[in-house]
Parts: C-alpha cells; structure tokens; sequence
C-alpha cells in the first residue's frame, strides 16, 4: 500500500480519538461542569451534527481547493477547536468546540475515501479504505483508553490537549507523504447536489448506513456508564475494558474490508449486521456479569465497526453508478449519514438513559441494526434485478 495511505491514516487517527474520545470522558465532564449525562451525551450528537453538515455542504465548497493543501487545511482547523475545547470555559464552548471539530472531520473523510481508493488498483479500493479507516479504529484500540485514562488522572482537558498534539503530528504527516499530483474536482453544482439528494438508490445506500452503522450508538454512547453503574467495573478498570473493545474493533474493520473485496459489499454488510443484532442482544443479558460482559465486549467490537469499509465503499459505487459526475459529494453525503446515524442513536439513547433504563439501550439498538439488515437485503435484490434486466436487454 503507497506510503500516502500511512498519512492519511494518521490523520484519521487523530479525528477518530477527537471522535470517540468523550464516550469514555461522559461520566468525568457531565460531573465537572454540572450537567446531567444526557446533556453530557450531546457532545457526541452534536460532534455528529457538525460532521453531517460539514460533510456534503463543505466538501461541495472547496471542490476547487488543492487536495493536500485541502487535508493540512482541516487538520489545522481540527488542531484549533481541539485547543477550544481544552481552554472551554463552559460547556457551551466545549459543545462549540466539538461543532468546529465536527465540520473539519465531515470534510476530511469526504474526500479522504476517495483518495485512499484511488492510490491502489481498483480491485483493492475497499482495503485501501479499511486501512485508512484503520486510523479510526486504532483510534479506539489506544487514543480511546489511553485519553480516558488521562482525563480520569489529569482532567478531562488534558485529554483534548493531546488530541491537539496528535493533529499536528497528522499535519506533519501530510506534509511528508501526501503527494502533491492529487486534481481538485470542480466544485459539484446544485443540480448536481439535487440529483444525489433525490436518487432512490444512493438515498436507500444512506438510509444502511445511517440506520446500521448509527444503530449501535444507542448502546455505545453509554458504554462507560453501563459499565459503571450496571457492570459494576471501577472508573480506571473502564480504560482497560476500552482497550480489550478498541482491539476487536480493529481486527474487525480490516475483516471487514477483505469479506468486501471478497464477497461484494451486500454479503459481507448483511453478515455483519446479523451477527451485531444477535450481539447486541446478548449484551442486554450479560451487561450484570464483569465476565460475561468482558467476552459481549470483545465479540460487539469485532462486529460493531466492521461495517465501516462496506458502507462507504458500497455508497462510492452507487455513485459512480448512478451520479458519476458527483462523486465526491455523494462520498459526502454519506459520511453525513454516518454521523446523523451516530447523532440519532446518541439522542435515542439519551432518551432511554434519561427514563433510567441503561440496559434497554442494547435492546433498541439491536432493532435498528436488524432494519438495516433488511434494508441490506433489498438493496441487494434490487442491485440483482438491475443486472439481470442489463443482460436481458444485452
């Protein structure tokens, strides 16, 4: 894989730290500034917000904008609001920090996907993306605990000191590897925007990945407290337990790249998203046992973000299917879905949490995975009907 990809990776690694970070920080913040955890839990929905705007309506702006200096750009945008949200006084700074960080991210895997796909051959393009979605998962492997562990002995402003520190190193990065032959795209019109907006197809390919990749943040955004408060593991043990889930996490997304360039984005995402409902079940029952949670823990990891590569690789191809002179916004778009999936679960997760109903949170999440297991499956049928009906006319 071209060095170029390694930079790109470190980028996301750092927007995956900046991103996932706080789940584990929810308890620490929420007590320090004075709000409850539902209002705490809004730094993840509102973080997502900011991705869901920033991705489509961002990445259509700054078509024109170079590549490279595109990405150093965005990285020193999200190194600034990660210095915001150390110094926030309050916690409205710190929820305008986390927008700010948000706009920044949405941009960057917009265009990150489309360039890690196209510095390798065509039949690697869903590895390519799981490596540099790798950033993200090792993100939850050691940025995640580690930054727990932190905000737990230093503070949770500590944290976002070095989630700073880690942008630079990114920008850094960039500078070194990225080359700089990357073409800008014309900016996508309105029309064009309008065309990806009103596509049945890419709408259902956003709907899975809305519904399946944020079904599972019903139950995520509150890990740290289901493990507190129903699990009965200690604040420090909560990092270790982050860690063993960050480990699964990314032997699960580059699992989940290779079933795609194996089997074709509709199996392999319709694998994964059965084997997470049952998973997400199970959690319900097992969240009252340290042991019986630690192995639910390993197994949701495993299967919980291997989804990643699939969803994103499978939207880029409907829209060189079916809007092929709007790719980058279609790209956009659904790393938007992404983040509306992950804001809708943290809100409906809040609302679970705020009846006082933890261990309902896996149960409502299961749901809506399975939904997006079903919407899987139509797609797939209607990807087999179109082909049949191109052969026939052949």
């Amino acid at each position: 894989m071209p060095i170029a990809l390694f930079a790109l990776t470190i980028c996301s690694f750092a927007i995956g730290t900046a991103e996932f970070v706080i789940v584990g920080l929810i308890p620490i913040v929420a007590t320090d500034l004075g709000v409850s955890l539902p209002s705490a839990g809004l730094l993840v929905s509102l973080y997502a917000m900011g991705v869901a705007v920033g991705a489509p309506l961002l990445t259509a702006a700054t078509g024109k904008v170079h590549r490279k200096i595109l990405l150093i750009s965005l990285m020193a945008i999200f190194t600034a609001s990660n210095i915001l949200a150390w110094a926030s006084p309050s916690f409205e700074t710190l929820v305008a920090a986390r927008v700010l960080t948000g706009l920044a991210h949405g941009v960057f895997y917009s265009i990150a996907t489309i360039i890690a796909a196209g510095l390798v051959p065509k039949e690697k393009a869903a590895s390519a993306i799981a490596i540099m979605f790798t950033g993200l998962t090792v993100a939850l492997v050691t940025g995640v605990p580690i930054g727990t562990f932190i905000g737990q002995i230093f503070g949770w402003r500590s944290t976002f000191l070095v989630v700073a520190a880690l942008g630079a190193i990114a920008i850094l990065g960039t500078l070194l590897f990225v080359p700089s032959s990357i073409p800008s795209r014309k900016p996508a019109t309105l029309r064009q925007l309008a065309n990806v907006l009103t596509h049945p197809r890419l709408i259902l390919a956003y709907a899975i990945t809305a519904i399946g990749y944020g079904g599972s943040f019903v139950a995520f955004t509150y890990l740290a407290p289901i493990l507190e408060e129903i699990s009965g593991f200690s604040a420090a043990a909560v990092s270790g337990v982050m860690l063993l889930y960050g480990v699964s996490v990314a032997v699960g997304n580059l699992y989940g790249g290779k079933l795609v360039d194996r089997y074709g984005a509709v199996p392999a995402l319709g694998s994964i998203f059965l084997a997470l409902t049952v998973v997400l079940i199970a959690l319900a029952f097992t969240a009252s046992s340290k042991w019986l949670m630690l192995i639910t823990v390993l197994i949701w990891g495993a299967v919980a973000f291997g989804n990643v590569p699939g969803l994103q690789f499978y939207a880029v191809r409907q829209a060189e299917r079916y809007v092929p002179s709007a790719v980058d916004v279609a790209s956009g778009l659904n790393i938007a879905a992404f983040n509306l999936g992950i804001a809708g679960g943290a809100s409906i997760g809040g609302m679970i949490v705020a009846r006082g109903s933890l261990t309902s949170t896996p149960l409502i999440a299961a749901i809506f995975v399975f939904l997006a297991f079903t919407l899987t499956a139509w797609a797939g049928f209607l990807d087999r009907r179109k082909r049949a009906d191109h052969l026939a006319e052949c």
